[in-house]
């Protein structure tokens, strides 16, 4: 499993970015090194499955570089934050720029690589995303070329917001997006809207969509997803 894995691990204490590659190599993934933010944004980074983010770095802290990556670039990937302070400001700052996890120095690399598994676990568990041109479902088409839904062979005239919203669902049916990782994906940071902005776009879009709505779910406390 963890062949197929890419690692970045952004962090600025040479040893302790040296002992990291070395046992996660060890594991069998693949590891890249970065020693401050910068350096990392000169990387692709969309090759990655997981970055390991230090929080306390020169110039841009991890929280900056998670929040370029997550709000700025809009990179669905997870994140790891290592931190010496455990403040609960630190940690709520850490899961509100989407963390999946946090863990503070000092800690035991068992720890570090049995996290490091769940995750990408989990990863692995989530259906892979809808690459082809269009979705065919009995008598629905979205075509995601020319940013269309048609219904028994009608255009369905949808908002561009409308559209992002069921384009993102249903490239990776079955995964559950929470409110928040719409709005982050959706809608550009500048603008002030609110978890209810997602919902109203969802309840027009069900409608608009007449039976086929129902491929639209809803998990209460965790987001939506598209189910076929």
């Amino acid at each position: 499993m963890s062949e197929s894995f890419r690692i970045l691990v952004v962090e600025d204490e040479d040893d302790l970015n040296e002992i990291l590659q070395f046992n996660l190599e060890s594991e069998g993934y693949r590891v890249d090194t970065a020693f401050s933010a910068e350096e990392a944004l000169k990387k692709d980074l969309t090759q990655y499955n997981l970055m390991i983010l230090d929080v306390m770095m020169g110039k841009i802290s991890g929280f900056s570089l998670a929040q370029k990556i997550k709000k700025e670039m809009r990179l669905d990937v997870p994140i790891i934050f290592l931190t010496a302070r455990d403040t609960e400001n630190d940690l709520l700052t850490g899961f509100n720029l989407g963390a999946d996890d946090y863990i503070t120095k000092p800690f035991s690399i068992r720890e570090l690589q049995a996290r490091v598994k769940a995750i990408l676990k989990r990863i692995k568990a989530t259906p892979k995303e809808v690459t082809a041109t269009s979705l065919n479902i009995g008598e629905i088409e979205i075509d995601f070329e020319s940013k269309r839904l048609i219904i028994g062979n009608k255009k369905t005239e949808l908002t561009r917001k409308e559209y992002e919203i069921l384009s993102l669902l249903a490239k990776s049916p079955g995964r559950i997006f929470s409110r928040e990782e719409i709005l982050r994906r959706i809608w550009e940071s500048d603008v002030i809207v609110t978890d209810r902005t997602v919902d109203v776009n969802m309840t027009r879009l069900r409608r608009k969509m007449e039976e086929y709505g129902s491929y639209l779910r809803n998990k209460p406390g965790f987001g939506y997803y598209f189910e076929i």
